[in-house]
């Protein structure tokens, strides 16, 4: 098992739900964290959360979807943080619908988000994790990306395309000495499952609670350099 003080890590998404409780999560091991989110005055109070543990944090605002603003975002946050050893590419979004009433723009938008943001992230930050010789990347998919729904067209194939990029990452960088880990939770309690869970009548108590998942990642990391998982998901026990 390693120790995790001092390292630094890049939350996407970073400002709420998962994100955040993965931030803090890090931040009570004494890891360094840097979280990103389009919302200015959520990225303050979580930054803050996070400085309350005695480690360094710093927030970047862009959205992931967009090539240039991630380049420029990134290039700037790791040249003042400092390169990072572990980046978790969490940021997503989600509309439910069927393939033919739901508007092309919502589709697009969640596959350019979900696919390609965690693309455009990883660009920028691997070439420093290069450099380095070491480093984490944990990839948020979903049990959605694994198997498809009447209503999940667009998110279903957003998080199945994350798990292609994300296992053939896996394969390309090992030998580089950085591990890829692709995460497949179902349901969690979050902003973004609420409608879901008042579809299908689940009870937020009993499904994953995002401090679940932030554990698990935790966990993860804390592996001995030379262990890697490639892939978990993780249920709810009897939502």
């Amino acid at each position: 098992m390693q120790e995790l003080k001092d390292k630094k890590a890049l939350v996407t998404g970073g400002s709420r739900g998962l994100g955040k409780a993965v931030a803090l999560a890090l931040a009570k091991e004494g890891v360094h964290v840097a979280v990103t989110g389009r919302n200015k005055k959520l990225l303050e109070e979580t930054v803050n959360e996070i400085k309350s543990f005695g480690v360094n944090a710093d927030y970047s605002i862009f959205n992931v979807a967009e090539k240039i603003e991630v380049k420029m975002q990134l290039q700037r946050l790791i040249e003042s943080f400092g390169a990072f050893d572990i980046l978790v590419n969490n940021a997503g979004i989600a509309a439910f619908g069927s393939f033919l009433e739901m508007p092309e723009n919502d589709w697009e938008d969640i596959v350019r988000t979900n696919l390609f943001g965690p693309y455009y992230v990883s660009k920028a930050v691997i070439p420093s994790m290069v450099e380095l010789g070491s480093g984490d990347i944990i990839n948020v998919s979903s049990t959605a990306g694994l198997k498809g729904n009447a209503v999940t067209s667009a998110y279903s194939a957003s998080k199945a395309g994350l798990i292609g990029l994300s296992e053939s990452l896996m394969f390309e960088l090992r030998k580089k000495n950085i591990r890829v880990t692709t995460l497949t939770p179902s349901t969690i309690a979050s902003e973004m499952s609420k409608d879901v869970l008042k579809i299908t009548d689940g009870d937020p108590e009993k499904v994953l609670q995002p401090e679940d998942f932030a554990q698990l990642i935790v966990d993860i990391l804390k592996l001995d350099k030379r262990a890697m998982l490639a892939s978990a998901s993780l249920w709810s026990t009897n939502p």
